[in-house]
C-alpha cells in the first residue's frame, strides 16, 4: 500500500513497515542522512515521523497509520544510500505496531499510487 506523500507501507497482522517509495528516492536524489524517532514513541496518522536529507534537500516522512515504534531500521545510519539502491527491501525505515482500529482507508493501492505520479 501506499501514501500521497510517497511512503509505503506493508502490513503483516498488527506490524506495519514503512519507508519511501522509489518515485520518492528517485525525485530526493542521493540520500546522505536519515532522523528516526525513538522506539516506543507514539504516532497518529499524518504525524512527522523523520526526516530524510539528501544532496540537495530536506524533506519530512509522514506517518501513514497511527501506532507505536517498535523497530528503527539502523543500518541506515551507516549506509543511508540502501533507500537509494533498494527502497523497498533494505531501505525500509521503521516498523510500528498497529494502533488498534487503524484506519487504513486512506492508503492507495499500486493502481491508485501509479495514477498519482503519472
Amino acid at each position: 500500500m501506499y501514501t500521497s506523500e510517497h511512503e509505503w507501507v506493508e502490513i503483516s497482522g498488527n506490524i506495519a513497515t514503512i519507508g519511501i517509495t522509489d518515485f520518492a528516492q528517485s525525485e530526493l536524489g542521493d540520500i546522505i542522512f536519515l532522523e528516526f524517532p525513538a522506539i516506543d514513541e507514539n504516532f497518529s496518522n499524518g504525524d512527522i515521523f523523520g526526516t530524510i536529507e539528501a544532496v540537495k534537500t530536506v524533506s519530512d516522512m509522514y506517518m501513514p497509520l497511527t501506532g507505536k515504534v517498535i523497530e528503527v531500521n539502523e543500518d541506515l545510519n551507516d549506509t543511508p544510500e540502501q533507500v537509494n539502491e533498494d527502497p523497498y527491501k533494505n531501505g525500509w525505515m521503521v516498523k510500528i505496531k498497529l494502533e488498534d482500529g487503524a484506519d487504513q482507508s486512506q492508503l492507495l493501492d499500486a493502481k491508485s499510487y501509479i495514477e498519482l505520479i503519472g
